[in-house]
């Protein structure tokens, strides 16, 4: 089989994009946490790279990938990468090889765990983080790829979602507000952010990033690809500057912090429709993310719900956001593949897209409380007073960011 070189190259430099996000996601809840936290919310980051990977080797790609079609899983022929050879082509393009395909999403299954832990930072094991990996990974994460991107039950429903704003961004946020409920409040206060810069520096690898997690997902090169590029930069921005414009008249401040997390916020959004909608409906997108994701971390403050880096408040409302913006903008006008949405005359395609994202919201509440209720019952998940006054990074590593 002679695969196309060029989809081919372009989707080995995506998938090494998607990798990169992870490490960026690292820079940036570091920057946020105090000088004693920074190694110990970074660790979990790079070890979700590592332990999700094996994990894809294992079973990972065969539960979301190979049978089950119409299911909520998949099955396990390809478990250990059973037959699958460097020569395999890759159904859902046939010009790329399955490897490739195999690759890009495991990139996307190491850093959807990782946003969860910005919510309990300071305050959980590592060796319970490790078993919650390994059983979100398996029971949350998997079925909604199968059922999303596997050719499972909300594919064969008719959800749509680009990038993953159900898979990824709805799943990981609403996972991490369960986690805030579960773990309770720190009892060490930090006075905030530790490195702005260090924030700034994992922003910029997650939007760099960010073009090859969206342009990417059309798994080739065309149109929509440009398209889904375009939409993820003209999101980013848009969101970034209204959050500054928000910052600025009601904190009477314009705020660097407020300018990134605005940016993350519009690409959390734009995520499941960048390759759906129009560009004008992408700016509309940017804007309203921040206007939504703003009022619900402020939302958060007031109930004073401990998620220590808003992990909620701007992936989980963004996904849920993007996924029903989704249902109103999209329009087959500029991606035959996708559908219309509520706004182009199609009033089912938007009932199932509310449906399914808040199903899965749901779901990804309810068992990552239930099972952080569970691995409580085996191994402590939350450390204890006198290691969050020493800070984690000498009392759960032995080691320190800085030297004073």
């Amino acid at each position: 089989m002679q695969f196309d070189t060029g989809n081919t190259g372009f989707m080995l430099v995506a998938t090494s994009l998607v990798m990169l996000m992870t490490p960026g996601l690292a820079f940036f809840y570091g920057g946020l946490v105090g000088r004693k936290n920074v190694l110990a919310i970074m660790i979990q980051s790079f070890v979700s790279m590592g332990v999700t990977t094996v994990l894809w080797f294992v079973c990972g790609y065969s539960l979301c990938f190979s049978g089950g079609e119409g299911k909520i899983i998949g099955d396990l022929s390809n478990m250990f990468m059973l037959g699958i050879t460097p020569t395999d082509v890759f159904s859902g393009s046939k010009t790329i090889p399955l490897i490739v395909f195999f690759g890009y999403q495991m990139m996307f299954a190491q850093i959807t765990p990782a946003l969860i832990t910005g919510a309990f930072t300071n305050r959980i094991n590592f060796k319970a983080y490790i078993i919650f990996l390994v059983l979100w990974l398996l029971f949350v994460y998997f079925p909604l790829c199968h059922m999303v991107w596997g050719n499972g039950m909300l594919a064969k429903w008719g959800v749509l979602d680009f990038a993953g704003g159900i898979v990824v961004h709805a799943s990981a946020g609403f996972a991490a507000l369960a986690s805030v409920f579960f773990v309770g409040k720190r009892r060490v206060a930090e006075s905030g952010a530790h490195s702005i810069p260090l924030v700034a520096l994992g922003t910029g690898l997650l939007w760099f990033g960010w073009y090859g997690f969206n342009a990417g997902s059309e798994l080739k090169v065309d149109a929509v690809t440009s398209l889904a590029f375009i939409n993820t930069d003209v999101a980013a921005s848009f969101a970034a500057i209204t959050w500054l414009a928000l910052a600025w008249t009601l904190e009477k401040k314009p705020k660097f912090l407020g300018l990134l997390t605005g940016s993350i916020a519009g690409l959390a959004t734009i995520t499941p429709a960048a390759g759906y909608v129009t560009t004008t409906s992408a700016v509309l997108i940017g804007m309203a993310s921040s206007v939504v994701c703003y009022m619900a971390v402020n939302l958060k403050n007031k109930m004073e719900w401990d998620d220590a880096l808003d992990v909620w408040g701007v992936h989980g409302v963004g996904g849920v956001l993007g996924v029903i913006l989704l249902g109103l903008f999209a329009t087959k006008a500029v991606n035959a593949g996708g559908a219309d949405g509520l706004f182009y005359g199609d009033a089912a395609f938007f009932g199932k897209q509310v449906a399914a994202v808040a199903g899965a919201a749901i779901y990804a509440f309810l068992f990552s409380y239930f099972m952080l209720w569970a691995i409580d019952k085996v191994t402590p998940v939350r450390t204890s007073e006198k290691e969050e006054t020493m800070g984690l990074d000498e009392a759960q590593h032995g080691e320190t960011a800085y030297l004073s």
